[in-house]
């Protein structure tokens, strides 16, 4: 009987490419950071990242591009990984697995990023503004996949955590004024604020 893997790491890459000219427009591969247990000499880790170089990556996605510029499926086995995509515009998303992964796991990966990013991008989900927006897009990226490890694919969710603003009120470390005097007036403030709480009390 085959070990069951226990794993949470799903996820060996996550690729964005245009088809016009086949270029990566941004490309993220992950590898488990514990191989599982039942791995050593002779036995494959399926976790590894298979492409480890620039060049093994630029081939794979290369082959990739032609095996499915051919198919009208969205879900394909290429170089023993299950690969999950979507054609968006003039751009192709996939989500590759290793090959025992559970590919409607990995499709709701590759609709989460769709999805999400149709929001961020005002359904503007193109090479262009990729590029323009290349810092939304990979934030998208990391809150849907961390390490090949899934942790969200509710769009709506994930959109809202990539575009919340930085509150502008909060004090940050930056505006405090840690000096003597600073903490001095910090203190005769906070006496100021207690008196006053205390005289309305009375």
């Amino acid at each position: 009987m085959a070990p069951v893997n226990m794993s949470l790491f799903s996820v060996n890459a996550i690729l964005i490419l245009s088809t016009d000219d086949k270029s990566r427009l941004l490309t993220r591969y992950f590898s488990a950071a514990h191989p599982p247990a039942n791995t050593g000499p002779g036995i494959s880790n399926p976790s590894a990242n298979p492409y480890p170089t620039v060049k093994e990556q630029k081939a794979f996605e290369k082959g990739l591009m032609e095996k499915t510029n051919k198919t009208t499926s969205d879900v394909i086995l290429y170089d023993n990984r299950v690969v999950v995509f979507k054609m968006e515009g003039d751009v192709m998303l996939y989500v590759v697995g290793g090959p025992e992964e559970n590919e409607v796991m990995l499709f709701s990966v590759v609709l989460a990023l769709r999805d999400s990013l149709a929001i961020l991008l005002k359904n503007s989900t193109d090479k262009r503004t990729i590029v323009e927006n290349y810092d939304l897009v990979s934030l998208a990226i990391d809150e849907i996949v961390d390490d090949g490890i899934i942790l969200e694919t509710d769009p709506v969710i994930i959109a809202s955590r990539v575009s919340k603003a930085p509150q502008q009120d909060a004090p940050t470390i930056r505006n405090i004024d840690l000096s003597e005097q600073g903490m001095l007036n910090i203190w005769e403030f906070g006496k100021s604020k207690l008196a006053d709480r205390l005289r309305q009390g009375l």
